[in-house]
């Protein structure tokens, strides 16, 4: 196994104890393990790049991987009224159409490259960014502005990239069709 995905798999390994931790009501505890969780997430790409470790396994599971710890704060925060259940909603139900169109291609059998985009990119940038500054509001109280100008941007961020991997996922399907 390489060390991108052994990072992964910490990731994902420490998203039930972020759940124990947001629960329990320790919120400077859940964030020092989101924190970390963000580190795992950025580190892991560049050792995969810088040192040539990519596996087809990381390009499937480190996605897996940030939606499971992101969509997971995210409900979370929702439901401890920290962040707006309309933002989580977005967040939650543009994962849902990606796994569920990546679903669908499996069951197709149509073949397809799994590479974040950079809409994506900077959507889970943004929500990372939205998450901490959520969860650091126990140790400062940040101004409603700042709030809401960091959720409107997550949310943007979020619906433009799902539109395109919805407009990609079309377009691969449609490339697929008339093949057959």
């Amino acid at each position: 196994m390489t060390v991108p995905n052994i990072l992964t798999v910490i990731r994902i390994l420490l998203t039930p104890l972020l759940v124990w931790l947001l629960l329990d009501g320790r919120m400077s505890s859940a964030l020092c393990v989101f924190f970390v969780a963000g580190v795992t997430d950025g580190l892991d790409g560049f050792i995969a790049r810088t040192f040539n470790q990519k596996s087809r396994l990381g390009t499937y599971l480190d996605p897996l991987a940030d939606k499971l710890l992101l969509d997971t704060t995210f409900i979370l925060l929702a439901y401890l009224h920290i962040i707006p259940t309309w933002l989580t909603i977005i967040v939650v139900s543009r994962d849902a159409i990606i796994v569920l169109g990546v679903f669908l291609f499996f069951l197709n059998h149509i073949y397809f490259e799994v590479k974040p985009s950079l809409p994506s990119k900077l959507t889970t940038l943004s929500q990372i960014l939205t998450a901490l500054v959520a969860l650091s509001s126990s140790l400062w109280n940040p101004h409603w502005f700042l709030l809401s100008f960091i959720f409107t941007v997550t949310a943007i961020f979020t619906i433009v990239s799902g539109l395109h991997y919805i407009y990609h996922g079309f377009r691969i399907w449609e490339s697929e069709r008339v093949e057959d």
